[in-house]
């Protein structure tokens, strides 16, 4: 069982998490994350040295959970599920999450090149190993063959990302439900990467 310090922390990175997923880097102020923490201003400086390590540890949990969730989708499909089949499965997983699910995703995505350089180190790690899991993603479906042979999958596999990462800047619920985007989005896949 958590602490009582524990829930407490959680609480600010849960409202700094939506608050800079809201407002951005610049317009990030502690006394809001307090606000929708429920806590005094002073009480996050308990838990964090700074505001900028509270932004850190919040691009970063956005992140490793977007990787993780992605990750664990796949790996509870079936052992005979396809590479592209693969490829839809992480493609709806990510969607969901930074949309429905997370708002560490959003903030993370939203600020990733508006935090100062300094903060960029840790998150940037983690996105890496992300990349790594698309990679080995299409890497599995260029050896079946489910890919063209003329279709150069890196460039595709960061124009889908970017794409992907996007949807949190134009997507609204009431406008147009996620199911349809995602049905897109795997459509749009489906149609390059194949024959």
């Amino acid at each position: 069982m958590a602490s009582k310090a524990e829930k407490t922390r959680k609480r600010i990175l849960d409202a700094a998490a939506s608050v800079l997923s809201q407002r951005g880097y610049a317009g990030m102020r502690l006394g809001e994350v307090a606000e929708v923490a429920g806590v005094q201003a002073p009480a996050i400086y308990y838990h964090f040295a700074s505001r900028d390590e509270l932004v850190e540890e919040v691009m970063w949990s956005g992140a490793h959970a977007v990787r993780l969730h992605v990750e664990d989708a796949v790996a509870a499909l079936p052992d005979d599920t396809g590479p592209l089949d693969r490829i839809m499965t992480a493609v709806d997983a990510h969607l969901r999450y930074e949309l429905e699910i997370s708002d560490y995703a959003t903030a993370s995505i939203r600020n990733a090149r508006h935090v100062p350089e300094a903060l960029r180190d840790r998150p940037a790690a983690e996105e890496s190993l992300y990349s790594r899991c698309w990679r080995d993603l299409f890497d599995d479906a260029k050896k079946e063959g489910t890919i063209r042979d003329d279709l150069d999958a890196t460039t595709f596999r960061m124009l889908l990302l970017g794409s992907l990462n996007w949807v949190v800047e134009w997507w609204r619920p009431e406008v147009r439900p996620l199911d349809e985007v995602i049905a897109v989005a795997q459509d749009m896949v489906r149609r390059t990467v194949t024959s």
